[in-house]
């Protein structure tokens, strides 16, 4: 475990259908770099992740949206899935939290179908992204510029397109949080 993110706190927001390796995989990564993780979700209890098309396993909420605030926290990741944007950019508070990142400047990754609750948010304006490639006509249509590149890095904005992207988002995610922690020593 290394102590780059240490005393850092992220919060990672996902519900039922997000994709397993794209929370997990990150979840860990950052965690053994120091930082405090909260998996957050419209409910508590469990979300179920997906494996592709595939149920996979459940993963335990630590807060829910009614209990947290962008305040409490550094940084934030979005996971994809398909089912788990979505039905997150159909919740207000979700969209209001991720907006909130933006607002206070602090680092956001989002991988896959991600992007998505930013549509909602009205925060890519203007920003250089990528995404699973279904997505890049509702990223363009809100006003980003929509690449296909493995990582996009934009103003502390880290985005990728698909869990095989998962080392450069991941590593980029980290240095995301570790530079903000510099900004605001």
């Amino acid at each position: 475990m290394s102590d780059e993110l240490k005393q850092r706190k992220i919060a990672f927001l996902a519900t039922d259908g997000f994709e397993q390796s794209e929370l997990e995989e990150p979840l860990k990564a950052i965690r053994d770099a120091g930082a405090e993780c909260d998996v957050i979700a419209p409910k508590s209890g469990e979300i179920q992740g997906m494996k592709h098309h595939d149920k996979g396993d459940k993963v335990k909420v630590d807060k829910t949206l009614d209990e947290v605030s962008a305040d409490d926290y550094d940084g934030l990741v979005l996971p994809g899935g398909v089912a788990n944007p979505d039905a997150l950019r159909m919740s207000q508070k979700a969209v209001d939290f991720a907006k909130e990142f933006f607002r206070q400047r602090k680092p956001v990754a989002a991988i896959c179908h991600g992007p998505w609750l930013l549509v909602e948010a009205d925060v890519v304006k203007g920003r250089q992204v990528t995404s699973w490639p279904s997505l890049q006509t509702d990223l363009r249509n809100a006003g980003a510029q929509w690449v296909d590149e493995e990582c996009v890095v934009d103003n502390g904005l880290v985005t990728s397109r698909k869990p095989d992207d998962l080392p450069a988002f991941t590593e980029k995610a980290i240095k995301a949080f570790a530079q903000q922690r510099s900004a605001a020593a």
